[in-house]
């Protein structure tokens, strides 16, 4: 397990996750930190300077519909060890003809209290329609789509999915996973039963790449994967993503 530098051990007491009456025993307390370098992160760009991003909380094209607090740039940032096993990831891909485009990464803090936010307005129903035409907003939190407290913020968590590419590697295509990213519905389950045979061995084939090196799917949404074992289970992180 990572060892804490002493700046953060000095707060992290009295820094938590803000949820009203929170305790050490709920979650993992906020780090202290105020830059992605001294949080241990690295933007994968830094890694695998083509990498495919689709960083949606950055901008409106998301289930909330507007950008989403502490995404000041469409990036993804990650911790070290879990930027290099996704390296690895695409490393392997590319071998076999196909790419990551990544979605999401390491989420502030803030930006889990937006979505929270967002949960609780329950007259904003613009983004139904496309994200959740099937459920109650209100069940969003409790149906497992969205977290009080979310790995995201840990910096060892992201979303992504599957691209084909040509020869070159520069025309590449979706594959067909059954869904859209953050569509809140059980056919989004990795291994829904309503989805087709074909989309299921997509999910199947980016779920393989991934487990290869370290990660493990949400079984609730094809596109979410953990790092294990997490290098900073006990901390999260709320420097905007930069």
């Amino acid at each position: 397990m990572k060892v804490l530098p002493s700046r953060w051990r000095i707060a992290l007491a009295a820094l938590l996750l803000p949820t009203a009456g929170a305790s050490v025993a709920d979650g993992p307390a906020v780090s202290p930190t105020r830059t992605a370098e001294e949080a241990g992160l690295v933007a994968i760009d830094r890694l695998v300077p083509d990498i495919r991003q689709d960083i949606r909380y950055a901008g409106s094209d998301n289930f909330v519909g507007a950008p989403v607090d502490g995404y000041e740039a469409p990036r993804c940032y990650l911790l070290r060890p879990v930027a290099e096993a996704l390296q690895r990831v695409e490393a392997d891909l590319r071998q076999q003809g196909f790419r990551l485009l990544i979605y999401d990464c390491y989420r502030p803090v803030r930006a889990v209290r937006h979505f929270m936010r967002w949960v609780q307005d329950a007259g904003d129903l613009r983004t139904k329609a496309e994200h959740y035409p099937s459920l109650d907003k209100g069940k969003l939190v409790n149906d497992g789509y969205i977290a009080e407290r979310s790995g995201h913020s840990r910096g060892a968590t992201l979303d992504l999915t599957l691209l084909r590419c040509d020869a070159s590697g520069q025309d590449c295509t979706p594959l067909d996973m059954g869904t859209a990213f953050d569509f809140f519905d059980p056919l989004a389950h990795t291994d829904s039963p309503e989805a087709s045979e074909a989309q299921r061995r997509n999910r199947r084939r980016l779920r393989s790449a991934m487990e290869r090196h370290g990660f493990r799917n949400y079984e609730r949404e094809w596109w979410h994967y953990g790092f294990q074992p997490e290098p900073s289970p006990d901390v999260a992180f709320d420097v905007p993503v930069r």
